[in-house]
C-alpha cells in the first residue's frame, strides 16, 4: 500500500484512480498525517442491500405516518430515533 501526499495525489488522481481499478489501495496524507483512502469498489454483499432496503422501508413507513397524521416531527420523536440508532 503507498502513501501519497495530498498535493501528489491531486495532481496523479487520474493515475491513482487506475491504479485503485488494478486492486491497489493508496494512502493519501495532508501533512505527513493520514486522512483518507483510496480503494477499489468490490462486491457488496446481498445481506448488505438487504439491510439497506430494509432501513429504506422503514424510514419510508415512517415518513407516510408523518403525512398521514398532518403534523411536523417532534422534538420527542426524534430522540426516540436517536435512541433507537444507539442501539
Amino acid at each position: 500500500m503507498e502513501t501519497v501526499g495530498l498535493f501528489e495525489a491531486k495532481t496523479h488522481l487520474s493515475e491513482l484512480v487506475a491504479r485503485a481499478e488494478q486492486g491497489e489501495e493508496v494512502i493519501i496524507t495532508r501533512h505527513n498525517k493520514p486522512v483518507a483512502k483510496l480503494v477499489p469498489i468490490g462486491e457488496v454483499s446481498p445481506e448488505l442491500v438487504a439491510q439497506r432496503l430494509k432501513a429504506i422501508e422503514a424510514m419510508q413507513a415512517i415518513g407516510r405516518e408523518i403525512a398521514a397524521r398532518g403534523g411536523p416531527v417532534t422534538d420527542a420523536e426524534i430522540q426516540e430515533w436517536i435512541r433507537e440508532g444507539r442501539r
